[in-house]
C-alpha cells in the first residue's frame, strides 16, 4: 500500500509517498480502506522527531481517519464489511489502509463524506473530554477557548455553545474570529491586539471563566490564573507557548483552582472506547441534523502531505486540514 513516510526528522520536505507493508490485522481489530485523514499539531512534532508514537503502534503519521471496513481480525464481529466509519488512531492514518480496534469505529452519518468525517474524531472527542469530563462545564457557565479557529478549538466552541455555555474565543485575525462567531462564540478576542484576561473579566463582571482550554501553556499561565473564577478549571491541551510556568500555590489554594492535563494519543483502548461511546450517544446524532458540523479548511491529496504541513505551519487554516487518501483527486483550497 502507499503511505506517507518520514525520511528523516525535519521540515515538511522530509515527507514522501512510498510503498510500505500493510498493517497486520490482530484480534478484535478491523481493517479500514482509508478515504481521508486529517492533520493534527502532533503530526508536525512527530515529523520533527519530537513526538514518537506509543510503543508498538504504527510509526506512520495520522491520528484519525474515515474509511470503509474491508476485513475483520480474529474475534471481531463488526461493523460489517462495507460500513463507512471514522475513528481515533494512535498513528497510521496517512496510508491507504489502517487497522483499528473494532470498538473504536464510529458510524459516519449519511450526510457526511469521508473528508468531513475525517475532521471529526480527534477534534470533537478531545473537545468533549476537555469541556465536560475534565472541565465539568455546565450550562450558563463561561469557557475561554484559545485557538478557536483550529480543529479542537472550533469543535469546542460548537459543543460549548450547544451545551448552553457562554463562549469567549480567541484567534489571530478578523477572518478567523468571524468564522468562530458563526460557530457560536459569544465574545471574540484577537490575541494579537487584545488581552483575553481583560475580556473575560468584562463579560463575567469580574467573576472570571469557569473553564479555560489552554493550547499555549507557559506563556499564558499567569494570565490564566488571573482570569479563572473561584473553583475554575484550567485544562491544558497543548504547550505551544512553553512547558514551564511559575505557580503561586497560595493563589491556587485560596481560589480552589484546578489544573488538569489532557492527552489522547497514549490513552488506553478502554479509555478511548468509553470516550467514543459517550460521543456517539450524546453528540453524533447532531451531525446528521446539521446542529454540529466539522470545520474543513482545505483538502490536499495524500501525495501533497508536504503542502498540507506547510499550510498548518503557517497557521493559515480555519478548521481542519484534510488529506484525501483514496477516491478522485481534487484541488486544494487556496490560501
Amino acid at each position: 500500500m502507499k503511505a506517507i513516510v518520514i525520511r528523516e526528522p525535519g521540515g515538511p520536505e522530509v515527507l514522501s509517498l512510498q510503498e510500505v507493508a500493510e498493517p497486520s490485522l490482530g484480534a478484535g481489530q478491523i481493517t479500514l480502506q482509508v478515504g481521508a485523514t486529517a492533520l493534527n499539531r502532533a503530526d508536525l512534532l512527530q515529523r520533527r522527531g519530537l513526538y514518537p508514537p506509543p510503543k508498538g503502534e504504527s510509526p506512520l503519521l495520522g491520528l484519525e481517519c474515515a474509511g470503509v471496513v474491508v476485513a475483520h481480525g480474529p474475534g471481531a464481529s463488526g461493523p460489517p464489511v462495507g460500513t463507512r466509519v471514522m475513528a481515533l488512531l494512535p498513528g497510521g492514518g496517512y496510508a491507504e489502509r489502517v487497522v483499528v480496534p473494532e470498538r473504536l469505529a464510529l458510524p459516519i452519518p449519511d450526510e457526511l463524506g469521508f473528508e468531513q468525517a475525517a475532521a471529526i474524531p480527534e477534534a470533537f472527542l478531545t473537545a468533549q473530554e476537555a469541556l465536560f469530563t475534565l472541565g465539568r462545564l455546565e450550562a450558563g457557565q463561561t469557557v475561554l477557548v484559545h485557538a478557536a479557529a483550529g480543529g479542537v478549538g472550533s469543535a469546542a466552541v460548537q459543543l460549548a455553545h450547544a451545551h448552553g455555555a457562554r463562549v469567549v474565543a480567541t484567534a489571530g485575525s478578523r477572518e478567523k474570529l468571524e468564522r468562530v462567531r458563526s460557530l457560536g462564540a459569544d465574545t471574540l478576542v484577537d490575541y494579537q491586539t487584545e488581552d483575553f484576561a481583560e475580556a473575560v473579566s468584562q463579560v463575567t463582571e469580574g467573576q472570571g471563566a469557569d473553564v479555560v482550554l489552554d493550547f499555549v501553556g507557559g506563556a499564558y499561565f499567569e494570565r490564566h490564573m488571573r482570569c479563572l473564577a473561584v473553583g475554575g478549571r484550567l485544562v491544558v491541551i497543548g504547550l505551544l507557548g512553553g512547558v514551564s510556568a511559575d505557580l503561586n500555590l497560595a493563589q491556587l489554594l485560596m481560589r480552589r483552582t484546578q489544573i488538569l492535563g489532557l492527552v489522547m494519543r497514549s490513552r488506553s483502548v478502554a479509555d478511548k472506547v468509553a470516550i467514543s461511546q459517550t460521543f456517539a450517544r450524546n453528540w453524533l446524532p447532531r451531525f446528521a441534523s446539521g446542529a454540529l458540523a466539522p470545520v474543513v479548511d482545505s483538502v490536499f491529496p495524500l501525495a501533497d502531505a508536504q503542502g498540507a504541513h506547510e499550510r498548518m505551519e503557517r497557521n493559515a487554516n480555519i478548521g481542519k486540514i484534510v488529506l484525501r487518501v483514496s477516491g478522485s483527486s481534487a484541488e486544494r483550497l487556496s490560501d
